[in-house]
């Protein structure tokens, strides 16, 4: 193994050393295999290349403060994998299975898991794809299900600090009654445009609105948005965004520390009135919003005083994160120990 700079890790891949794979045909799954081969063979025909067969999940291995190696609510992820599945007629992975691959390549590859105290983790990306030759637009006949890790450092290099969002409203991810609400890979296809013109403004992701109305907040890139107001946490309802396993966790947190929960449509205008606002997700936990600027209007909302993150949502970080290292009771039964 490189010699790894723990606590200098970008969010990105570094090989490791094993990877495990499942293959679906004549209509059931085979066993498990263990490559070491960072390449797969595919037929040019397969339809997760032609057709948009294909959906994925982001997970995380914690080392705690005890040495002990955590897992967070990866039952969530094994449904919500299952629901990706179906959304787009894809043999469902069952969850026993995904969790046998889980364990197994995180303990394959377990010195690649981080130090405690290094804001690095071991990130798990499992994923399933049309591995089958068709030409006509049809569900394939076989699928592969691949899990691998790679030790990553913070989503935003900016870590548990603000960064400054635009409102992009010539782009869309998803639309009511697509794709929206399943985690496949089109729908970060879809969202290229819409980050590329934020980063060109110098901006670090971008606040996507309904794609009916482009009246209603949707997601900020792929996480997903909140916001605090009067003691309370407000997140989108909408039919086009995911259902993120870290809001989910948000939401029991915040109700536990006393705050009132609202989930329903958000309108815009509702941006100046907010104290706090954050993205939420695996990869960055919670990312709070500084400013968010709306390009087309030329204005500019500012969130964060003094450069910080908001009370609410640094009391939030603060418990999630305790809870997956281990610093804090896990009172919900959220987290297990596998090492």
């Amino acid at each position: 193994m490189e010699n790894i700079d723990w606590k200098n890790l970008p969010f990105g891949y570094i090989k490791t050393d094993y990877n495990v794979r499942h293959t679906w045909k004549n209509g059931q799954w085979g066993s498990l295999e263990i490559s070491q081969d960072e390449h797969i063979s595919l037929h040019m025909a397969a339809t997760g290349l032609h057709y948009g067969q294909e959906a994925f999940e982001g997970l995380k291995a914690y080392r705690g403060k005890d040495g002990k190696v955590r897992l967070f609510r990866w039952e969530e992820n094994a449904k919500r994998f299952q629901k990706s599945a179906a959304g787009i007629r894809m043999a469902e992975v069952p969850i026993e299975t995904f969790k046998e691959a889980i364990l197994k390549v995180v303990e394959l590859n377990a010195k690649y898991i981080p130090p405690y105290g290094s804001d690095a983790t071991l990130y798990i990306r499992p994923f399933l794809f049309g591995s089958g030759a068709e030409v006509g637009v049809k569900p394939s006949s076989e699928y592969m299900f691949v899990v691998f890790v790679t030790p990553v450092g913070p989503y935003f290099k900016e870590g548990f600090n603000p960064v400054d969002i635009a409102i992009i409203r010539d782009s869309d991810r998803a639309a009511p009654l697509g794709t929206g609400t399943l985690k496949v890979g089109g729908n970060y296809a879809a969202s290229l445009n819409g980050l590329k013109k934020a980063k060109d403004a110098g901006l670090s992701n971008v606040l996507y609105l309904d794609a009916k109305e482009k009246i209603y907040i949707d997601e900020i890139g792929a996480a997903n948005f909140f916001a605090i107001k009067d003691n309370t946490y407000i997140t989108p309802k909408s039919p086009s965004i995911l259902q993120s396993i870290t809001n989910m966790s948000l939401i029991e947190i915040a109700k536990d520390i006393g705050l009132k929960i609202e989930r329903r449509p958000v309108h815009v205008d509702e941006l100046e009135t907010f104290e706090e606002i954050g993205a939420c997700g695996t990869a960055a936990i919670i990312s709070p919003i500084g400013k968010i600027v709306d390009i087309d209007k030329n204005k500019t909302y500012n969130y964060c005083k003094n450069g910080k993150a908001g009370v609410v949502s640094t009391k939030l970080y603060n418990i999630l994160r305790g809870i997956q290292h281990g610093e804090i009771e896990d009172k919900f039964g959220w987290t297990e120990v596998i090492k």
